[in-house]
C-alpha cells in the first residue's frame, strides 16, 4: 500500500471520530477570544499524539489582540469552560483570552516547514429551534445561549486534530516540519495579527488554509485558487460631549450626537481610489440620551476594506481624519479603538497550481475550479502577507459542502461529508510537501 492509500484508509477510519468532535465543539460553541474547551482540549488531544504544543502568550502578542471581551467576561467564559469538562491547567495558560495555539512536529531533517491555519471560534448568534434543524434532531446544537457555531469553525477544528492524527501515523515517511495553527477569533477579523506577530510564521515554506462552504457549496466541488481577500480595518468611534436642556440652555452642551452624524455623512465621501476597489461603511450609530437633551455621547461603528492593503490604509487614514474633524468641529471629546482587521492578497500561484493537481490527482471531487474571487475579508490574510513577505508561499482553499442555510444563519449546518473530503486533499497535500517541497 502506498502513501496516499494509507491516508485515503486512515482518513476514512476518522470519520466517525470525526462527526463526534464536531457535534461536541457545536454544542459548547466559543466566540473570539473564549475559545477555552476548545482550544484546551485540542491541546490535551495533540500533547497525547506527541506534538510539541504552544498556547497563551507563546502563541499570541497581547499588545496586539482586537476586540477583547472585559476581564470579567474572560473569567466567567474560563470558569464555564472548565466546568464543561476543559482542563484547568491548560485554560489557566490561557489566561487573557490568549487562546491561540500552535502545535508542531519535527520530522526528519531536510524537508520544508508547512503551516495549516484552521479558526475555532463561533458567531454571535442564537441556534434556530426548528425541530427540523439537524443539530436539534440530532441533540448537538448548542448549549449556549446567543453562540453558534454558524460558519463551519467546529468543521475546521475538527478536520484539524484529525489530520494532526493522520501526520503522527505516517512520520517515519516524512522530514521537514508541520506547524497547525488553532486560530481564535477570527470572527470580525480579530485574531489572526496577534498570531503572526508573535513570529509563528515568520519560518514557514508554505501555509494552507481552507474554509467549508461560502461560494463551493456542493459537496464534492473545491475551489483551489482563491484571489481577491479584501483588506480591512474596523473601529469603534466613541464621541463624549455635554449634556444641556435643549429649550433652557442649548449653548451649555456640546453635541456628540452631531459629531457622530457629522461623521457619518462625511465618511460616506471619502474619494475612491484609482488603484482599485475600496470600501467604507457605517453599520452602526446610536446617540443621545432625550428628546429634550443635548446629546452628549455617540457610539458609531465602521468599516474599511480596500483590494489591497495600501488601499485600504489609504480609506483607513481618511477615516481617522474625518472621525477627528467632526469631534473637532462639535468640540467634543473623541475615543477610537480598532476592534478587527485584515490584509490584501491572493494566493500563491505556484502553490494554488499544485493543489489543484493534488485535487484532482485524489480522484475525489468531481468540480475543481480555477480562480475563485473572494471578494470579502478572512484574516487568514495577515497570515499569508507574513509568508509570502518572507519568501514563502501561502494558499487558502473552499471546500464545497450542501449547506441547510448561508453562512451566520441561525439555521447553518453544513454535510459533515465535506470534513472527509478536506482531511484527504490536506493530508495528501502536506505530505507530498513534507516528501518532495
Amino acid at each position: 500500500m502506498d502513501w496516499n492509500e494509507k491516508i485515503m484508509e486512515a482518513a476514512d477510519g476518522l470519520q466517525e471520530e470525526m462527526t463526534a468532535c464536531r457535534r461536541d465543539l457545536h454544542r459548547y460553541p466559543e466566540p473570539g477570544w473564549t475559545e477555552f474547551r476548545t482550544a484546551a482540549k485540542a491541546a490535551a488531544f495533540l500533547t497525547s499524539l506527541g506534538y510539541t504544543v504552544k498556547t497563551g502568550a507563546d502563541a499570541v502578542k497581547q499588545d496586539c489582540m482586537m476586540g477583547v471581551p472585559s476581564p470579567e467576561q474572560l473569567a466567567a467564559d474560563q470558569q464555564r469552560a472548565v466546568q464543561e469538562g476543559a482542563d484547568p491547567q491548560w485554560v489557566h495558560r490561557m489566561d487573557g483570552g490568549r487562546t491561540g495555539l500552535v502545535a508542531e512536529w519535527k520530522f526528519r531533517e531536510g524537508g520544508p516547514v508547512v503551516a495549516i491555519r484552521f479558526d475555532m471560534d463561533c458567531n454571535e448568534v442564537t441556534e434556530t429551534d426548528d425541530p427540523a434543524h439537524k443539530p436539534n434532531q440530532e441533540s448537538f446544537a448548542s448549549h449556549h445561549p446567543g453562540a453558534m457555531h454558524a460558519c463551519g469553525h467546529d468543521g475546521h477544528t475538527t478536520v484539524g486534530l484529525a489530520l494532526a492524527r493522520v501526520l503522527a501515523s505516517l512520520q517515519e515517511e516524512l522530514r521537514g516540519t508541520v506547524r497547525l495553527i488553532f486560530q481564535p477569533a477570527e470572527e470580525g477579523v480579530r485574531g489572526a495579527h496577534a498570531m503572526v506577530e508573535s513570529g509563528i510564521v515568520d519560518d514557514v515554506d508554505y501555509l494552507l488554509g481552507a474554509h467549508f462552504g461560502f461560494k463551493m457549496r456542493r459537496t464534492g466541488s473545491v475551489a483551489c485558487n482563491v484571489t481577491g481577500f479584501l483588506a480591512t480595518s474596523k473601529y469603534d468611534a466613541r464621541f463624549f460631549g455635554v449634556p444641556a436642556h435643549a429649550g433652557a440652555a442649548p449653548e451649555q452642551g456640546k453635541n456628540a450626537l452631531l459629531a457622530a452624524a457629522c461623521a457619518a455623512l462625511n465618511l460616506h465621501a471619502i474619494a475612491r481610489h484609482s488603484g482599485g476597489a475600496s470600501r467604507i461603511n457605517v453599520g452602526r450609530l446610536e446617540a443621545g440620551s432625550g428628546r429634550n437633551v443635548i446629546g452628549d455621547k455617540a457610539l458609531l461603528c465602521l468599516e474599511t476594506r480596500g483590494a489591497t492593503s495600501e488601499i485600504n490604509r489609504y480609506m483607513e487614514a481618511e477615516a481617522l481624519r474625518i472621525l477627528k474633524a467632526a469631534a473637532l468641529m462639535y468640540d467634543v471629546r473623541l475615543e477610537v479603538e480598532k476592534t478587527g482587521g485584515a490584509a490584501g492578497g491572493s494566493n500563491s500561484e505556484e502553490l494554488a497550481a499544485f493543489l489543484e493537481q493534488e485535487a484532482r490527482a485524489t480522484g475525489l471531487f468531481d468540480e475543481v475550479v480555477g480562480a475563485c474571487d473572494f471578494g470579502a475579508s478572512e484574516d487568514f490574510s495577515y497570515f499569508m502577507e507574513r509568508v509570502q513577505s518572507h519568501g514563502g508561499q501561502a494558499a487558502y482553499m473552499m471546500i464545497g459542502a450542501n449547506l441547510a442555510a448561508g453562512h451566520h444563519d441561525s439555521r447553518f449546518d453544513f454535510d459533515e461529508r465535506a470534513m472527509g473530503y478536506s482531511l484527504k486533499l490536506l493530508a495528501c497535500s502536506v505530505c507530498r510537501l513534507l516528501r518532495e517541497g
